[in-house]
């Protein structure tokens, strides 16, 4: 009788601490969904404490990307010129970012009501997730479009080149031109190499030695073998908003020889070439099957989601295919073997000073933590 009753007893122990548990567990949850629906409506802020964007879910279709951009670039020398991060900001607060059925001419629209005499700030006074929005889209984005000169061919020209200035994408693809490529949506694809995990990137898959290219003008923070993405390149913007991660990058010539750690580049600066390394402990070894490249775009709100659990990374697949537009034309050095850009590019955005730039530049112009690839 003892002991039917003492395993009873230990029975209802074990129930009443499971029972804690899972009550403990749900208001964890809970909470943690509060807090991040009050940060939402803040924008990133809520009250007591430091508060940051934790997640972004970027679901924008290329369709609307582009129309948004050719608004912008459109209205920029008009009396009422738009920001194509706003409209897209806009829309998304007004579709509840299921941009599933979402037409153009809605924005077509929303242009029309701001060039009639409507603010921006009246159109989105009442919509909740605006600021959100905003602040996520500007992270994905902002370092894409804006004034910039650029080298464009003229004949009568003493190198028959000519400096432009322009508005308008400044961001490349990260493929050069006339280098052929295949790509597909594959974010959140499954990779098994030494865990289970989701695929937090988009590959490009191309021939081995094709030049890549820097989407965006900042500063390399990575350079090296990681045994995942294999020879890889990491480069931040410069507001730090952006982290490009460019991996598998060829065997035993993986790098422009300019590059290291610090160096300030441009956008359109070829910084690497296409490969299959990665996937071994060991360094410089081919162990991806099919030669191509990884890019991802890690959003950074705080330096706490550098690296951790905490970090966010979004799917580029629509992004590459608006920037298809902007392809860099390269040339080889037969004496280096290297690839430089063509046409120079002077970016407001990239300090001028830096003496590691002008190093950097002076060359073109003379022709771990586990990392999420696979």
């Amino acid at each position: 009788m003892y002991v039917v009753v003492s395993r009873r007893m230990a029975a209802r122990a074990v129930i009443s601490a499971v029972a804690l548990l899972a009550f403990l567990i749900g208001g964890c949850l809970l909470y943690a969904r509060t807090a991040a629906a009050n940060t939402k409506e803040n924008g990133g802020e809520s009250s007591g404490q430091k508060e940051y964007i934790k997640w972004v879910d970027f679901d924008i279709p290329y369709e609307v990307l582009e129309h948004a951009l050719d608004l912008d670039v459109q209205s920029h020398d008009t009396d009422t010129p738009v920001n194509w991060v706003e409209l897209l900001a806009c829309a998304a607060s007004k579709n509840g970012n299921n941009w599933k059925n979402y037409k153009t001419r809605k924005l077509d629209e929303m242009v029309q009501t701001l060039q009639e005499g409507t603010s921006m700030e009246e159109l989105t006074k009442d919509l909740k997730y605006y600021a959100y929005y905003k602040e996520a889209y500007s992270a994905v984005l902002g370092g894409l479009v804006g004034e910039y000169e650029i080298e464009v061919p003229d004949e009568t020209a003493p190198n028959g080149k000519r400096w432009e200035a322009r508005y308008g994408l400044k961001g490349f693809s990260p493929i050069a031109r006339n280098y052929p490529y295949n790509d597909f949506d594959d974010f959140g694809t499954s990779r098994d190499y030494g865990f289970k995990r989701k695929h937090l990137g988009h590959d490009l898959m191309g021939a081995v030695g094709t030049p890549i290219i820097a989407v965006e003008g900042g500063t390399v923070e990575a350079l090296g073998w990681n045994q995942y993405g294999g020879w890889r390149i990491g480069i931040r913007s410069f507001d730090k908003k952006r982290y490009y991660y460019y991996a598998h990058l060829r065997k035993n010539f993986p790098y422009n020889k300019e590059l290291k750690i610090g160096s300030i580049v441009q956008p359109g600066d070829v910084i690497g070439y296409l490969g299959r390394t990665g996937y071994s402990v060991a360094e410089n070894v081919n162990n991806i099957q099919q030669p191509h490249l990884h890019f991802g775009l890690q959003l950074i709100f705080d330096e706490s989601q550098k690296e951790g659990n905490n970090e966010i990374w979004v799917d580029v697949y629509p992004l590459v295919r608006l920037l298809y537009r902007n392809r860099s034309t390269v040339v080889k050095d037969e004496e280096t073997k290297e690839y430089h850009r063509v046409y120079e590019i002077r970016d407001p955005a990239v300090p001028s000073t830096t003496a590691v730039s002008e190093t950097f530049t002076t060359a073109t112009a003379s022709t771990g933590v586990t990392d999420p690839s696979g």
